[in-house]
């Protein structure tokens, strides 16, 4: 499998439903699979549940990055302990996840760009991160072959990696089901059941299974769930496109971005390729209701969204979409398993135009995939990764930003470790969920 995830994916994991175990994990991506993976070797019973396949949505459709580069404060200690945790699985799978150390630089087009790099640098010393700055002649040490980018320098972090997503994913959804975690795709939980004020259990579309623990971490549908409960989640989605490329050779093994393209090798000869300056957003109930959250990243990013109309029948902010249920309903996530939107060909030409004037020795690039993916954004670019106060036995892990894949099993890993009421690994003040209701001041941390 060369590229993304969906519903056509044959099913792989149908384990009977169990009468109950200690933790119910929602939804079978990165986070919630290394989730599994750590609660079952921490002793835990698990169940998956994920409507759809295993990491068909945004977790197979994502860069492929494993960075550190130019992270929020806050997640540098977590990222880099999510690289080394991405070393260990890689290995434990027999390199089935693709992960390799290529390193990730941000090439600068102005001086203000530059400075703000630069500006990084000093927070990456303080963690000891590899990274460093790159003059404009020592931008040519990164390329093998000649090139026109216009950068005037950049950074880098040589430890990053790369994994290959549609097969990591999966991969690791193996070894866990192997060391006895339970999955079962194609099974939606459309609630909670409750006993004296905590978690008691949840209703599959399939019956009812009884736990102590259920942990959300359902990417673009965690809000919809979350607020059936109470529970006000003020999460988006916005909308990205990826281009796989033919084999190439370009002379560059680093993974790399500008202010317009982003690029990283495949396993496959081939690069991933996409726009940095180009997101679609689709108008929702949702966008309306949370519009002043996120008021603060949009006046820093607006040049960079593509407003694409109302949100289309059955995505996770469709108009259209029931917003309650009863627990014997059919629910938004059965009628829509897997939101698989096409590729924008207008970014995709865009994307090929970009790739042919940054290496015109190259001949037109062929593009044998395309294809897009609905991300989870949260107003301040940071995910939340909290337990849910008034509802105790209720956790969340979403709001990932375009970020989870990297960092998905350093988050699966404190997820398990709280389940587990073991000592946190990392400061998590950043990523309470309370911070929306508690007169904290919103941090907007680093988009890309």
């Amino acid at each position: 499998m060369l590229g993304p995830l969906g519903i056509h994916t044959p099913i792989r994991f149908d384990d009977s439903l169990p009468d109950g175990v200690d933790v119910v994990i929602i939804g079978a991506g990165v986070v919630g699979v290394f989730a599994g993976l750590y609660l079952n070797r921490l002793g835990k019973r698990v169940l998956v549940c994920e409507k759809g396949r295993v990491a068909a949505e945004q977790s197979s459709r994502n860069w492929g990055w494993i960075r550190q580069h130019g992270r929020d404060e806050a997640e540098i200690p977590i990222t880099s302990h999510a690289v080394r945790l991405w070393h260990q699985v890689n290995q434990q799978t027999g390199g089935a996840c693709g992960v390799k150390t290529t390193g990730i630089a941000y090439l600068a087009d102005t001086e203000k760009d530059m400075e703000g790099f630069l500006a990084w640098l000093d927070i990456a010393k303080t963690y000891e991160l590899d990274s460093y700055a790159m003059s404009q002649s020592a931008l040519a040490t990164m390329f093998d072959q000649p090139h026109a980018g216009k950068w005037l320098g950049g950074t880098c972090t040589p430890s990053d990696c790369k994994g290959e997503p549609w097969q990591a994913v999966p991969a690791v959804a193996e070894l866990a089901h192997q060391e006895g975690v339970l999955i079962k795709e194609h099974c939606a939980v459309r609630n909670l059941l409750t006993s004296a004020g905590r978690v008691s259990g949840v209703v599959t579309e399939y019956g009812e299974v009884a736990c102590e623990q259920v942990l959300l971490a359902g990417g673009a549908w965690s809000s919809v769930f979350a607020r059936r409960l109470g529970v006000n989640l003020p999460q988006l989605t916005v909308e990205a496109t990826v281009v796989q490329t033919q084999p190439l050779d370009v002379g560059v093994a680093h993974a790399f971005a500008d202010s317009e393209l982003a690029m990283r090798p495949r396993d496959d000869g081939g690069y991933s390729l996409a726009l940095t300056d180009s997101h679609g957003f689709y108008l929702g109930p949702d966008s309306f209701r949370h519009a002043r959250r996120f008021l603060p990243l949009l006046r820093k990013s607006w040049h960079d969204i593509q407003f694409k109309g109302l949100s289309p029948t059955g995505y996770s902010d469709s108009w259209d979409l029931a917003r309650d249920w009863q627990g014997s309903d059919k629910t938004p996530f059965e009628h829509m398993r897997v939101m698989d939107p096409a590729a924008d060909g207008k970014r995709v030409q865009r994307i090929q135009q970009r790739f042919a004037q940054r290496f015109p020795q190259q001949p037109e690039v062929a593009v044998i995939n395309a294809w897009s993916g609905m991300i989870d954004a949260m107003p301040d670019v940071v995910p939340v990764v909290d337990q849910v106060d008034s509802m105790p036995g209720f956790y969340l892990a979403t709001g990932m930003s375009a970020h989870g894949f990297g960092i998905g099993p350093g988050y699966g890993r404190i997820m398990a470790r709280m389940l587990a009421e073991q000592a946190p690994e990392h400061d998590l003040q950043r990523f309470r969920l309370q911070r929306f209701t508690d007169g904290s001041k919103l941090v907007v941390g680093p988009a890309l």
